[in-house]
């Protein structure tokens, strides 16, 4: 029997919670900023100019090994054999500016009890300089990246028992917040509690099947468009 998400959290649900685990892109900042199409433009070029492709042909092959693989890393590796170091430069040599800092998320998730941690499908320094232009970084105890995951992207499910493993993470007592429907499967069996970010304003907003949130989806157990406001109402819930 499938139960549809909620939209405001329920106290009693998140009182257990002490592991914080937070997706990076269009998560920690909105979807709207659209830093990614940056990253995403800096993919299609990379692949056009590996295989001598045009644009558009380019990026259609992006998208599905995206789609295929969960990244495109992952399907120029298994593909062509490419040095993902290489690639990741590349596709993260982008312009911050856009990313103001957020001093409300700051209070929230610094408020938040226990253990924080960004589990991202791009590098540390990425992450690092996302988080760093938000002004949160110093509220996370670690990144866990591609690299990390041995290139291995979510949604797959031994990229998230990697990543547990390591941080020893009590998955009983952990809730994963991300953008991606399909990227939190594998948490919501491990036990976790599941929060969905999606933009504030669909208007003008260009999104894949595979991002958009399903009737079926009961992986799912929150949807929220609005991170500070979700997490500051779990802290009014604790007082």
């Amino acid at each position: 029997m499938n139960t549809k998400p909620k939209n405001t959290a329920e106290p009693a649900d998140f009182a257990h919670v002490t592991e914080w685990v937070f997706d990076l892109d269009n998560t920690l900042y909105p979807h709207h900023i659209n830093l990614f199409s940056q990253i995403d433009r800096n993919m299609t070029a990379y692949v056009a100019e590996l295989l001598q492709l045009d644009p558009e042909e380019a990026r259609v092959l992006q998208k599905r090994y995206y789609h295929e693989h969960g990244t495109t890393l992952q399907g120029l590796m298994i593909h062509y054999g490419i040095d993902p170091n290489d690639f990741l430069e590349k596709a993260h040599a982008i312009d911050y500016s856009a990313l103001l800092p957020d001093p409300e998320l700051g209070e929230a998730i610094k408020a938040l009890p226990g253990r924080k941690f960004i589990l991202t499908n791009g590098s540390v320094k990425h992450a690092e300089a996302a988080a760093g232009a938000l002004g949160i970084l110093d509220h996370f105890e670690d990144i866990f990246d591609i690299v990390a995951a041995g290139y291995l992207p979510k949604p797959a499910g031994q990229t998230y028992e990697k990543f547990a493993a390591l941080k020893q993470l009590d998955t009983k007592r952990a809730a994963m917040f991300e953008d991606l429907p399909r990227n939190l499967v594998a948490p919501r069996a491990m036990g976790m509690k599941t929060v969905l970010l999606v933009p504030r304003n669909l208007e003008g907003i260009v999104m894949e099947r595979w991002e958009i949130p399903a009737e079926t989806d009961d992986h799912i157990d929150y949807i929220t468009d609005n991170l500070s406001e979700f997490l500051v109402g779990l802290q009014d819930s604790r007082a």
